[in-house]
């Protein structure tokens, strides 16, 4: 049995774990990733990185399909199942390659092993020294004066339909499969559900999406959530909400899932995509101070700091926003406050938030509703793409969705947007510099923008709140 003192060690090589291990190794600490499995964690191998290169790869099939419009003609495409998982996988093993050459460069020692928090011993006074297991048994102790714990989540599931990786599915079950379905049932209108929905719906799946909620509710906008329900229906995603399932209306054979409500629903495979939960099980926090919360996720200070101060926690398992953006910020600033780097807090509010369906759709602080609940004067200023030049060109017909803003008619300050249409996931980068920075809606629109180009709808909002607006 080996042991090593480290300044940090890392449950979790994640996009929130490996954030924060760069940030500690360029503030020249020594420092260790525990995984059990590979670098890069979900978002590189079974989210974020695969489900954008699926997502791609039915955009350009439907742009194909509509060549004509722009003036080209071509022979029927066909979807090619096959390369699309050989396109996706070569993306990821290129990302997950550098990422090692990365993790190297700096110095980081990688355990691949399965590690627990062990507590006060004879190796250290205070609990969060790390054991390592590995498959063959052996083990090793990793003492460290800080742990950060980013051990990310796993696909929630229901109780009366267990996963069977065949009929009944994840979302890591889809980003392996083979053969693509004639059809699929998808339970939940979350983000994942619907990116799927998006893409098997564009390359001729049959979709039905099962939700519980009496409504589609995406990044608390109400137009938002109508006109992307609109959109994927145009597409066949056929919606079944305020669907309450049970054993009852639920049955899987060999052959089929089929789904008892207002009318039978058959499909080839069911998705559960209800949500993630945090993967705090079998980590030793009993030995520990950490306070879980009734969520069953880790309770931290606005600095991923928990109740045992030299033990941090970032990413999923702390139960906010679950973005990898979201949680690769949260893993820096735990290394920042460890270290005594005086980091900002986080601000939530100001946390990006996308959707890669098609059409695409990004927000970033409060809707117009939720500013109205919390006190806010607000003004909201509001345009379509069709509006707008480039749109007009990038689109085979006439542009889907609209970019609307949410201004504080105190100080005219932005305090919120919701977009919906093309390349809007870009879009957004935009408007988080500017709320990063404070600015203004007069500050947007006098920033001058490139013609012809889709972020012109944003200056002409922002002009508009000021009756300046050309275009609008």
């Amino acid at each position: 049995m080996a042991q090593e003192k480290y300044d940090l060690v890392v449950l979790g090589g994640g996009i929130s774990g490996y954030s924060a291990a760069i940030r500690a190794a360029q503030l020249d600490k020594k420092v260790a990733i525990v995984e059990k499995s590979q670098l890069g964690g979900t978002c590189l191998h079974n989210g974020c990185i695969p489900t954008k290169s699926f997502l791609k790869s039915a955009d350009t099939y439907q742009l194909i399909q509509h060549a004509e419009d722009y003036g080209i003609s071509t022979s029927t495409p066909t979807f090619n199942f096959q390369k699309v998982q050989e396109r996706k996988q070569r993306i990821v093993a290129s990302m997950y390659s550098g990422l090692q050459m990365l993790i190297k460069q700096k110095k980081i020692d990688v355990f691949n092993g399965t590690g627990r928090l062990l507590g006060p011993s004879i190796f250290s006074p205070q609990s969060g020294t790390v054991s390592v297991t590995y498959e063959d048994g052996q083990s090793e102790l990793l003492t460290n004066d800080y742990v950060l714990i980013a051990t990310g989540s796993s696909p929630a599931t229901l109780p009366f339909l267990p996963i069977d990786h065949q009929r009944i599915v994840t979302s890591d079950d889809l980003l392996a499969m083979t053969t693509l379905p004639n059809s699929i049932a998808i339970i939940g209108a979350g983000v994942i559900g619907l990116e799927f929905a998006s893409f098997f719906s564009q390359i001729g799946v049959e979709v039905h999406v099962i939700e519980a909620a009496d409504k589609i509710r995406i990044n608390d906008s109400e137009a938002v959530s109508q006109q992307l329900q609109q959109s994927l229906s145009k597409r066949g995603v056929t919606f079944h909400t305020g669907v309450a399932l049970s054993e009852d209306n639920v049955k899987v054979t060999d052959d089929a899932v089929t789904f008892e409500l207002d009318d039978t629903i058959t499909a080839d495979m069911a998705l559960v995509a209800i949500g993630r939960r945090a993967n705090i099980a079998d980590i030793g926090l009993s030995n520990t101070e950490v306070v879980v919360t009734e969520q069953q996720t880790i309770e931290t200070n606005d600095y991923m700091q928990t109740k045992a101060p030299h033990i941090y926690a970032s990413g999923d398992v702390i139960g906010q926003l679950q973005l990898a953006h979201v949680g690769a910020k949260e893993g820096v600033i735990a290394v920042e406050h460890m270290f005594q780097q005086v980091p900002i807090a986080i601000d939530y509010a100001l946390m990006p938030r996308c959707i890669y369906t098609t059409p695409e759709v990004a927000a970033i602080g409060l809707s117009a509703e939720a500013a109205k609940v919390q006190g806010y004067d607000v003004k909201t200023v509001k345009a379509a793409f069709q509006t707008n030049g480039k749109a007009m060109i990038m689109s085979p017909g006439t542009p889907e969705g609209f970019a609307e803003l949410i201004v504080d008619q105190a100080d005219g300050s932005i305090i919120g947007a919701s977009l919906i249409g093309q390349n809007v996931t870009e879009q957004i980068n935009e408007l988080s510099v500017l709320q990063f920075l404070n600015g203004s809606a007069l500050e947007l629109g006098m920033a001058t923008h490139a013609h012809p180009s889709m972020a012109e709808l944003l200056m002409e909002l922002g002009l508009k709140y000021e009756k300046q607006a050309i275009h609008l």
